[in-house]
């Protein structure tokens, strides 16, 4: 007795004709009426959509897209090319929204691999800044579009302070009191979050005290000296501006606000330790509370303009032992200095 073919030989017999025969009928816009096909439309409901005055579309084109699915054949996604927008996430927590144009072609996966086709066009950028290496102070501005004032600023900190005038600056009111604490390893130095209540008043404005933190060595100098640290205390008014006041530190007696901040660091970086004991800020002064001012920036990235320094005059005394426990943490943590490019400094008589 003869062998029926099998049902995949008989399709097979009756579709390779009829393919053939499609073929040879295909227009030159028979891509667009696949799209049809794709969506399970009749060729004449695309045809419908079609721009007044183009030629009507093959009538034969949707018997060979549905004999070419039945065969396995797939359609190319349609949003292929098109812009699409990526959302990464940086390696300093920071999330960004980037367009990103799509490859014109994408690398297929290799047959049977089971793996979807690798995504061309994924670009990350903002690599973390550091005080060393190739994304030291001198690539900040390269790292992400926002910290472009680093590398483009016109009043940028910190400064070597020389030709300050002398004026009768008005004090600064300091209404500092104790107060809860929490100490902080932010990977770039130490940093002490103060609770609500501390403020100054400087030039009609009220500034609230957000955090300190630590540089070694001191990131300003006077005349030409550099300190073995400075405490920089970061203020913010109402609008959103900020003022910063730095106590230069340089080595003498044991400092006891200095002390009790150690006394608290972290175990890991990133994980905040809240103190048991209260801390005054004002104990960070000194007794002359003259002072330097100009407009420059912050000193770490985004290097954002429109900060109001204040620099007190006389430094304070930090111990040996205290600046070596910095030290162990962030042997060098100070920007480079950057130009005055004329810029207007005050110093109090």
């Amino acid at each position: 007795m003869r062998k029926l073919p099998s049902p995949l030989i008989r399709s097979a017999a009756i579709v390779g004709p009829l393919l053939a025969l499609a073929s040879t009928a295909l227009p030159a816009h028979a891509e667009a009426t696949s799209d049809a096909a794709a969506r399970n439309e009749p060729p004449a409901a695309h045809n419908a959509r079609q721009p007044r005055g183009a030629a009507p579309l093959d009538p034969l084109q949707g018997l060979r897209d549905r004999l070419a699915a039945k065969l396995g054949a797939t359609k190319a996604a349609e949003d292929e090319g098109a812009a699409v927008l990526r959302v990464s996430t940086q390696p300093d927590g920071e999330m960004r929204m980037a367009p990103q144009a799509a490859p014109a072609q994408r690398p297929s996966a290799k047959p049977g691999s089971g793996k979807p086709a690798a995504k061309a066009g994924v670009r990350h950028t903002g690599a973390h800044w550091s005080y060393h290496g190739e994304n030291g102070p001198q690539a900040w501005a390269r790292l992400k579009p926002e910290f472009g004032a680093c590398g483009n600023g016109t009043r940028q900190s910190p400064i070597d302070i020389r030709d300050g005038i002398r004026v009768d600056l008005e004090p600064v009111q300091f209404e500092y009191q104790s107060g809860a604490f929490s100490v902080l390893d932010n990977g770039h130095t130490v940093q002490v979050n103060v609770a609500p209540g501390n403020a100054i008043e400087v030039m009609g404005r009220r500034f609230e005290l957000v955090q300190f933190h630590f540089h070694r060595p001191s990131e300003e100098r006077i005349d030409g000296r550099q300190f073995d640290m400075v405490v920089h205390l970061v203020h913010r008014d109402a609008a959103g501006k900020l003022a910063v006041v730095a106590v230069l530190l340089d080595s003498g007696s044991a400092h006891p606000v200095v002390q009790a901040v150690w006394n608290n660091l972290p175990l890991e970086k990133g994980d905040p330790v809240n103190a048991r004991a209260p801390l005054d800020p004002a104990q960070l002064l000194p007794q002359d509370r003259r002072y330097y001012a100009y407009m420059g920036s912050l000193t770490t990235p985004p290097c954002s303009e429109g900060v109001l320094w204040m620099v007190m005059q006389q430094p304070v005394a930090i111990s040996a032992a205290q600046i070596d426990v910095f030290a162990h943490l962030y042997p060098m943590n100070a920007r480079p200095l950057q130009q005055a490019s004329g810029r207007l400094i005050k110093q109090s008589n």
